[in-house]
């Protein structure tokens, strides 16, 4: 083991897999034939994308919800200090070191997730919006391609535009989850365009203009897709296939849910198993 190579802490790495095991998403079907070191690496990254994200949607107090995201915000210091206390952030130390991930990344996300606490995604400015989806997806890409082995400008202006892609994809899915929490992420413009002043979330979710603003908007994540597969041309390819796999299910769920229209009662809808499975492998693996 060189000086710059961590010893793998076990207790640490059962931690962060359970988490991402356990979540099933899009992102485990992504990464799971992935090499064990970047696989772990990958966990140790979702584990914290999960846990800093479950504070922000927790029924605590804002106030306890902001102490919690600053003890993050101390715990990743720690972690630069070769110090970390918690598991996740200790299986993440290996990774940090190894893949050179950079520590504002961790620290923007976090900022996305004290956005969500401060209540200020409600029908926020499209600057906002996208200020938003760069720290809460943008960030995780770029910790993603340093540990997928892609570098240089083209494969960080893929990350930022399939991280807007995803979130806006997410956004869409997630309207009246989100509306329970407070939450309307559909940009300030767009809503004003289709007549509908109120930032209130409810309110909008009951507007008859709703699905033309969800149209519009699900063009704009239609235009992220085309960005990220413009930029995919300049990357190497072998080492994004992860990022792909994400990016081809996504898209297939915006298709999916363009098709089944906006209209209440909204009906989830996602990707099975298999499918899943059958993608990882066509783009994953093939």
């Amino acid at each position: 083991m060189s000086v710059n190579e961590t010893a793998p802490d076990p207790e640490a790495l059962d931690h962060v897999r359970a988490i991402t095991e356990a979540a099933q998403s899009s992102f485990f079907w992504a990464i799971r034939f992935m090499p064990r070191k970047r696989r772990d690496a990958m966990f140790a990254i979702y584990a914290f994308c999960r846990e800093v994200d479950d504070i922000a949607d927790g029924e605590q107090d804002p106030p306890l919800k902001m102490a919690r995201l600053a003890e993050w915000r101390r715990e990743i210091d720690q972690l630069y200090a070769g110090k970390p206390t918690l598991p996740t952030a200790r299986a993440l130390l290996g990774p940090v070191r190894e893949f050179a991930l950079a520590r504002e990344d961790f620290i923007a996300l976090i900022a996305g997730m004290e956005m969500d606490v401060q209540g200020t995604m409600r029908a926020p400015a499209m600057a906002d919006l996208e200020a938003y989806c760069d720290r809460v997806a943008g960030a995780v890409g770029l910790l993603s391609i340093r540990v997928f082995g892609a570098a240089g400008p083209s494969a960080a202006a893929f990350a930022i535009a399939l991280g807007r892609a995803l979130q806006s994809t997410n956004i869409l899915r997630d309207l009246d989850e989100d509306a329970v929490m407070g939450r309307c992420y559909l940009p300030r413009e767009m809503l004003r365009a289709h007549g509908i002043m109120s930032s209130d979330p409810e309110s909008i979710l009951a507007d008859a203009a709703l699905p033309k603003v969800c149209d519009a908007f699900a063009t704009y994540a239609e235009a992220r897709f085309t960005d990220a597969q413009r930029e995919l041309a300049g990357c190497p390819g072998r080492a994004l296939r992860p990022a792909v796999v994400m990016m081809v299910v996504y898209r297939r769920l915006l298709e999916r849910m363009r098709r089944a229209g906006w209209q209440p009662k909204r009906r989830p809808v996602g990707l099975s198993k298999p499918e899943k499975l059958w993608i990882a492998f066509r783009h994953g693996i093939l």
